[in-house]
């Protein structure tokens, strides 16, 4: 029998699968804590509610409808990562990282932030981070600002995970 190198011996260690699955639960995470707190709980805005102010029971109606849009594609974005996960999970290959799984959410959350801040906020100007504010711009920035530091902890917490696979 043939000896086998110590490269041989040790598992391969993925990190792929689980950094994709994290990110797209943690975009679906971001939708929902956005939907949840802005639109509903604190009422800050809608999805449209620069373009339709809801101060009229049609605009409000309108306005809740493309909310209730926004949270069925979170939910379908959020469903596809926990598929991605479970498979994840099943594969012996897959570096399980809790700094993966925290930076991945983290990362997906910033991702969702900065995709809706640009798109929603600055270039289609659906609605502001707070509609009722003597600065919206303001408000706009500061959620662009915050979600970039989010984004670089994420990144950073995947990377030091990633890390960890192969000094383990």
């Amino acid at each position: 029998m043939a000896p086998t190198s110590e490269y041989q011996q040790q598992p391969v260690s993925r990190s792929g699968p689980i950094i994709a699955a994290t990110t797209l639960i943690g975009v679906g995470m971001g939708g929902f804590v956005d939907g949840i707190i802005l639109h509903q709980i604190l009422q800050w805005h809608n999805m449209v509610s620069a373009k339709l102010p809801p101060d009229t029971l049609l605009n409000a109606k309108t306005n809740m409808f493309w909310d209730g849009m926004f949270h069925a594609g979170v939910w379908v974005v959020t469903m596809i990562g926990i598929v991605l996960l479970w498979n994840a999970v099943k594969n012996r290959s897959v570096n399980l990282s809790n700094k993966i799984l925290i930076g991945g959410f983290l990362f997906g959350w910033a991702i969702f932030n900065l995709v809706e801040g640009v798109i929603d906020h600055h270039l289609l100007v659906l609605h502001n981070v707070r509609e009722i504010s003597t600065s919206p711009s303001s408000w706009n920035f500061g959620f662009l600002g915050g979600s970039v530091i989010m984004l670089l902890i994420g990144w950073m917490l995947i990377n030091k995970g990633r890390k960890s696979a192969f000094t383990t």
